[in-house]
């Protein structure tokens, strides 16, 4: 195999640069990899009752302990901002369910709220 300067050898499976340096796009395959790769290690956060993996540094820690080779393979198959935004989004989910949770145990009723409409 001949060595080709646009294809980037350091992440293999992972995001290919094209030839100006951007990532390409990726297609339903590369989206597929990541949502599976997103998913195995959030079960191993799961399992290890490890909900923050991002924002401090005790859950870094024990995130990477315990499921690191799964936090490897979710960096190798997505995109980097991919992986930000979905651990973030996960502490923010988790956030979100416990707000209705209270909100309904304190009897509350939680209403979506309405777009305005033409008179």
């Amino acid at each position: 195999m001949g060595w080709l300067p646009w294809v980037s050898s350091d992440t293999p499976g992972g995001p290919k640069k094209t030839s100006d340096g951007a990532f390409e796009a990726p297609n339903k395959t590369n989206r597929a990899k990541c949502y599976e790769a997103r998913d195995a290690f959030f079960e191993c956060l799961d399992r290890h009752n490890i909900l923050d993996s991002i924002n401090t540094k005790g859950g870094q820690a024990a995130a990477k302990q315990a499921c690191g080779i799964a936090d490897q393979e979710f960096e190798k198959n997505c995109a980097h901002s991919w992986v930000e935004y979905f651990k973030k989004q996960r502490v923010v989910n988790y956030q979100k369910e416990q707000t209705i949770r209270r909100i309904e145990a304190q009897g509350g009723e939680i209403v979506a709220p309405q777009l305005p409409t033409r008179s």
